[in-house]
């Protein structure tokens, strides 16, 4: 699952207008649901956590939300949990500051290998002062940001210019297939055992001992994207341990990893294509065409000539797919990226330039290979190349956009010299109610992984957007979306399970954006 490594909630820098979108469906009460059977102690077999000993933050960010902030040491290898061996994981804390309390929130951002120790601060985003009620916890997965081993392969790779990701040559494979190999060999060479104890179980056993150091009975969780598959292993491995969940954006575990970056290629064109039919619409603004056909075909033309002459010596066609991308995952950019994207055609690449090393950290591959730990071991991926190759070929010809920079961001899990396990077979049946939240055109987990995961959970209520293609976005501004939270995380109250296999509510997304 190709996602760009950001603190999803904080990536909506442009001036958003709020609407407040139409609830619909009745509520119910998680609470009147019978709590299911205690989980089995796991505190015979694993060390006790030692105390946590909280200081303050260095984050400037944490520092002003008066944010506590520690590092917690876990075994590496839960298979042999008392051998000695140990990751330290960085944790943030933002103290309940109301009553009556509602307990510890969890939270992930997304990636997998996004930074979570700022999230803790979430809580404040809450409508009504619902969050004020809970200790928000942020944390940086085994590998991730200030844990500690940090995961680190080759901090150039993403320096361009790169070879331009849709291969007009046998030669262009070439360059990639052996760019991807060398990477994947690095990282077997510079993190030593950590690559083979790097899975999403692992971050569910990780969330399962911050939560005996915590010294709480049960958690609540928040997750955003990738952050919804660590919630719904999480729920799996201790369902009894669940007070609260939601889930943002939600993963389809049963195509884990090989076919939802697949899927992600399909659901990305259509975003894209909807983005470039919108700049189509406000030709008068952005003189890119006035059709979406002709803004693509002043987006090839740009693409070849960035690849032939990239700009300032470094950005090329590759950057240029992996700027637009996040059009594709938020509309809140379409009007500044489009905005980079005319003057790009008129001769001054340095905004959209600009974009990209706002938006992906070139300086540093951690985030990238964090990423790449967990996909290429949670599941097994293809080693036969022409798998990939013949796959790519065939969903490049309806998803032209994005399906071959998918397939090389993701190429080094065919060589990672860590051994891929099997996944965790999901199974909500024993968990409390949990709220699913997603929109329904939201490219980078799509949808049909909501309506998956709602079967999954049969307490779960999935709150959906129509038509919205933004990803992870709730807590961002919508009325309709976030009273939605703060109800359930108040009392319980979620909008009432519907029979099929549709949503149980709907919201209206935050409008388009105007020039």
């Amino acid at each position: 699952m190709r996602r760009p490594v950001v603190l999803v909630v904080g990536i909506v820098v442009l001036v958003v207008v709020l609407v407040a979108g139409v609830l619909t469906g009745l509520v119910v009460t998680a609470r009147e649901t019978a709590r299911p059977s205690a989980a089995p102690s796991v505190e015979a077999t694993w060390p006790t956590p030692a105390p946590i000993r909280w200081t303050t933050c260095t984050d400037a960010s944490l520092r002003a939300a008066r944010a506590q902030c520690a590092m917690v040491t876990v075994p590496l290898d839960w298979s042999a949990p008392r051998d000695g061996a140990t990751v330290r994981l960085a944790v943030s804390r933002v103290r309940h500051t109301a009553s009556p309390y509602a307990g510890v929130m969890l939270t992930n951002p997304g990636g997998p290998g996004g930074s979570g120790l700022t999230l803790s601060t979430l809580g404040a985003k809450v409508p009504d002062g619902v969050g004020a009620r809970y200790d928000w916890i942020g944390f940086d997965p085994r590998g991730v940001g200030s844990s500690r081993p940090r995961l680190s392969c080759d901090p150039a790779y993403a320096n361009g210019p790169r070879p331009a990701y849709t291969p007009a040559t046998a030669a262009t494979i070439d360059a990639w297939r052996q760019r991807s190999d060398a990477y994947a060999k690095a990282c077997g060479e510079k993190n030593g055992a950590l690559l083979a104890h790097d899975t999403t179980r692992d971050s569910a056993n990780d969330m399962e001992y911050l939560r005996i150091a915590l010294g709480a009975a049960r958690i609540s969780y928040f997750g955003y994207s990738y952050g919804t598959y660590l919630g719904q292993v999480y729920a799996t491995l201790y369902p009894s341990r669940v007070e609260r969940m939601v889930l943002d954006s939600t993963v389809d575990p049963s195509r884990v990893w090989y076919g939802s970056n697949l899927d992600q290629d399909l659901a990305f064109q259509t975003t894209i294509e909807a983005w470039f039919a919108w700049l189509a619409e406000h030709d008068g603004d952005y003189h890119l065409g006035s059709t979406e056909r002709a803004v693509q075909a002043s987006y090839d033309r740009l693409s070849s000539r960035l690849a032939a002459h990239p700009a300032g010596g470094r950005f090329g066609a590759a950057e240029l797919t992996d700027t637009f991308v996040y059009a594709g995952y938020f509309q809140s950019l379409w009007s500044g990226l489009g905005d980079a994207f005319a003057r790009a055609v008129a001769g001054d690449a340095g905004p959209v330039e600009e974009y990209w090393r706002g938006l992906n950290d070139t300086a540093d591959d951690n985030g990238y290979v964090a990423y790449l730990a967990v996909e290429c071991t949670d599941a097994p991926w293809p080693g036969d190349w022409s798998t990939w190759e013949s796959d790519a070929k065939r969903v490049n010809g309806t998803a032209p956009f994005e399906t071959w920079a998918n397939t090389w961001f993701n190429a080094p899990c065919r060589t990672w010299p860590a051994k891929a396990g099997t996944p965790v077979a999901v199974d909500g049946s024993k968990v409390a109610p949990i709220l699913m939240i997603d929109e329904t055109l939201d490219a980078a987990t799509p949808f049909s992984g909501s309506i998956a995961v709602r079967k999954l959970f049969p307490r779960a209520s999935l709150l959906a957007e129509p038509g919205g293609t933004s990803h992870a976005d709730s807590l961002n501004g919508n009325t309709c979306v976030d009273d939605t939270i703060s109800r359930y995380l108040d009392d319980g109250r979620l909008p009432a399970r519907k029979a099929g296999e549709g949503p149980d509510a709907t919201c209206a997304p935050l409008p388009v954006p105007t020039p």
